[in-house]
């Protein structure tokens, strides 16, 4: 490939590599960065639930995974810890379903094979000269510390423990999850419509989080089993256990400049939110969209790495980081506090909620991804 690049972006994550493929189908000169030293996990157990906006994203690029692979979600329950119940479906909205919940290896694998094939595209093992930097590093990014930005980061004081299960009944693709004791559990359908396989995320606090991975197979699957109440009747592993820590966290600054090149932050890398809506990937995903249609649509005379442009993406960008960060933050302290008059107001409220009808369906719309905030 001739140089020099227009773009090189640090992280060859689902973000990194889903910018790298847009923005070279722009026919823009585009080095990815990846770390050969931190390849990803044999055994990755997470699975992320994309809108239809992200799905619509990766369909354009041909790296939408197989039905398999991507489980459509057609009803959602959620219940509080004192009678409150909430229930989405996606007849309700007109839509072929509420979200699709999708293996993280599995999307991994078609993003990579399409880099591999897209000549606008080359893998490099160190960053390289170009008009622009996106770093995609993910929320530990050392170039975000390289450019001296501040993270702002506010912990939960919990985990996220993570795993797959086997479960007696099947899933029906139903999204399940249970706000208890200011625990959050989720169950999340897996291997198709009929399958029986769900992810599960089950934040919880620290030392709690300790304890479940310390049980056996079998304590952990009873302890699961009692927290979902038979939901899905008997369950069993179906993976290793993992978990790592939450934290709500914004950098500083996500454009900036050093001498005559330009960077910008994209992703895990400009912000984290709590696990508990499931709009982590989607708001990365976002990101890149709205990058690549920002340069895609700048005059011919300006570069890549041109402030204007770059304004115009963090604007956009953390218009929808505020809705979304500040409404999956409110929920999670809501849910969080154990006293009796919260608990009663909580669930007084998701009652409310259940009714509320047009306040529903727009909520619904807006994490679905078929409106954007402000609308």
């Amino acid at each position: 490939m001739a140089q020099p690049f227009d773009i090189c972006i640090r992280g060859a994550g689902i973000v990194g590599r889903t910018l790298a493929l847009l923005l070279a189908r722009d026919r823009l000169r585009v080095a990815l960065v990846a770390d050969p030293a931190h390849p990803a996990p044999a055994d990755d157990v997470r699975a992320y639930a994309l809108n239809t906006a992200s799905r619509t994203l990766l369909e354009s690029l041909r790296c939408w995974p197989d039905a398999e692979h991507a489980t459509a979600v057609q009803q959602m329950h959620v219940w509080g810890d004192k009678g409150g119940e909430v229930t989405f479906t996606a007849s309700q909205q007109g839509a072929p379903a509420l979200a699709w919940i999708v293996d993280v290896p599995a999307l991994e694998t078609r993003l990579g094979e399409a880099v591999r094939y897209q000549p606008m595209i080359e893998v490099v093992d160190s960053p390289v000269a170009a008009a622009l930097t996106v770093v995609c590093e993910g929320k530990a990014s050392a170039t975000r510390a390289e450019l001296g930005v501040e993270f702002d980061s506010m912990p939960y004081h919990q985990q996220a423990v993570a795993t797959r299960l086997v479960c007696q009944k099947p899933h029906n693709q139903t999204a399940r999850q249970w706000f208890v004791n200011g625990e959050i559990l989720a169950f999340l359908p897996m291997q198709g419509e009929a399958g029986n396989s769900v992810a599960v995320v089950w934040s919880v606090q620290e030392d709690r989080a300790a304890a479940l991975l310390a049980l056996s197979p079998e304590d952990f699957c009873l302890a699961l089993q009692e927290a979902s109440h038979g939901a899905l009747g008997s369950l069993a592993l179906d993976g290793p256990r993992a978990a790592w820590p939450l934290h709500k966290a914004q950098a500083s600054r996500w454009i900036g400049s050093q001498g005559q090149r330009a960077w910008v932050l994209a992703g895990d890398a400009a912000h984290t939110v709590h696990p508990l809506a499931g709009q982590g990937l989607n708001l990365g995903l976002g990101d890149a969209a709205t990058l690549a249609q920002v340069l895609q649509g700048r005059e011919y005379w300006r570069s890549v790495g041109d402030a204007r442009l770059l304004r115009q993406y963090e604007r956009t960008r953390k218009t929808a980081l505020l809705a979304v960060g500040g409404a999956t933050d409110g929920l999670q302290q809501l849910f969080a506090r154990g006293d009796a008059t919260t608990q009663g107001l909580r669930n007084w409220g998701m009652q409310g909620f259940e009714r509320s009808g047009w306040v529903k369906t727009w909520v619904a719309r807006q994490a679905m991804g078929l409106e954007t905030f402000g609308n």
